[in-house]
């Protein structure tokens, strides 16, 4: 099955959702294919439906000196960051089996069948191969979403804070939706080179003295972000079984 790869550049946080938004409607209806985003945004922290205010640590003043935006989602999670050097990637998937349907005798919803938990791990799956074509051991950490680079990696790194060394650190953040259809929104960023400092003004996912890390810490030179978007979309072709095409859109 085809898979429609459509790689935007730097993109507005709300013009990516309604394009997400656009194109699921028309998944569902049978109109266009499978289909994956790859952008940029510019800075911004999104909350997901967990998010908590309290996790945001900057003041509406450092946020305008700092040229961030606030958006609240409807994805998974909590408080997250976006920014430059980093690609988010938004799959746009049909997991479920049928439509949202009501049950007669108790007239409640009963949603498409569909595995939430596969598609997460698949997700992660997709990063770690990414990764592990780059030479970066990175994997999974029970309890929790995204995915790692343990300390023994982090300890080779002549770049990273000395903090980094005591813990896992988190190189690739995943928080999504899938609605009625079962068609998926949201999906990932993969730090590839970010400034780190932007985690300074959150607790990210909610969770305290949680170290970031960046591929530009881990490598001497890290890939661009176009050949950082080729490895994963191979890597993507790989774990979900489809071809992935090229093509361009209007936004």
């Amino acid at each position: 099955m085809i898979c429609k790869v459509y790689r935007l550049g730097n993109v507005e946080y709300q013009e990516a959702w309604d394009l997400q938004n656009r194109l699921a409607r028309e998944i569902a209806a049978g109109e266009h294919p499978p289909a994956l985003l790859l952008l940029e945004h510019d800075p911004v922290y999104t909350f997901g439906r967990q998010g908590k205010k309290e996790n945001l640590l900057w003041d509406e003043n450092e946020l305008a000196q700092r040229g961030i935006h606030l958006h609240w989602s409807d994805r998974g999670g909590d408080v997250t960051f976006h920014g430059p050097g980093q690609l988010v990637g938004y799959p746009l998937l049909p997991l479920g089996k049928g439509e949202i349907s009501i049950e007669p005798e108790s007239s409640t919803a009963r949603l498409p069948k569909m595995d939430y938990v596969g598609y997460l791990r698949n997700l992660e799956t997709v990063l770690i191969k990414t990764l592990a074509e780059m030479g970066i051991a990175a994997g999974q950490i029970k309890g929790q979403t995204g995915v790692w680079v343990q300390p023994n990696v982090i300890s080779r790194c002549t770049k990273c804070p000395p903090g980094l060394y005591q813990s896992p650190a988190k190189i690739a953040s995943i928080g999504v939706k899938v609605d009625a259809k079962g068609i998926s929104r949201h999906g990932f960023a993969l730090n590839v080179s970010p400034d780190m400092s932007y985690w300074e003004g959150i607790i990210a996912c909610g969770l305290e003295n949680q170290n970031k890390i960046s591929l530009e810490y881990l490598l001497d030179t890290p890939p661009t972000m176009e050949q950082t978007g080729d490895m994963l979309i191979k890597a993507f072709a790989q774990v979900f079984g489809y071809h992935m095409e090229p093509a361009s859109i209007r936004l």
